[in-house]
């Protein structure tokens, strides 16, 4: 299986994460905010043992200690997250590095950090958290694809199923999902549509 898999939902629970993993998914991220330590270890934790005995990648988002902890495989940084991280501990752990990106100085911070992916958003507006970069847009994945050359590219930011075909034919290796997912009035149908598509495409 490809690492991170095409679609790659990003969720906020434990339930969430069991969710998609029964439904087959094979990449998820964790993304729970304002957790202290302790809090932390145990979501990761109880979200490891979700994933337990099926094909899914728990990638856990902010929280490397716990991720190392836990014994998770995989994780995802942001740029103030990977300013403050201990790189050289999670080498030591085995986890692969994801590194989200929104503009050219943080492309090169991340691409320093020899990353596993680089993650470049939003792409279009979202709804999800005030940010502050303006989308995009689809040329960007273009460009910066050519730029990190065989590095995972992830686009993320306001994506939905219909963008898919053009998102992929920019250069996008794999597309984060939220709301698209978790707002959806039938999450699991939404769902097995990506992961039908991406069937389809194979």
């Amino acid at each position: 299986m490809p690492y991170p898999d095409r679609f790659y939902p990003v969720v906020d629970s434990v339930a969430w994460v069991a969710r998609l993993a029964k439904l087959g998914v094979g990449t998820v991220q964790l993304r729970a905010k304002e957790l202290d330590d302790s809090a932390a270890l145990q979501i990761v934790t109880d979200a490891l043992a979700a994933t337990k005995g099926t094909q899914t990648k728990l990638v856990v988002n902010d929280y490397w200690r716990a991720a190392i902890v836990a014994g998770a495989k995989h994780l995802h940084l942001g740029q103030e997250d990977l300013a403050e991280a201990d790189r050289g501990a999670i080498r030591d752990a085995g986890l692969t590095l994801g590194i989200s990106t929104h503009d050219d100085d943080e492309l090169a911070t991340a691409l320093a950090a020899k990353p596993d992916y680089v993650a470049l958003g939003p792409i279009f507006p979202t709804t999800l958290k005030s940010m502050r970069f303006a989308p995009q847009g689809i040329a960007k994945i273009t460009e910066w694809k050519k730029r990190i050359g065989n590095i995972p590219l992830v686009a993320i930011g306001g994506i939905k199923l219909e963008h898919a075909a053009d998102i992929f034919a920019a250069g996008a290796d794999s597309i984060a999902v939220v709301s698209d997912v978790t707002q959806a009035a039938d999450p699991d149908a939404r769902v097995r549509d990506w992961l039908q598509t991406f069937a389809q495409a194979a």
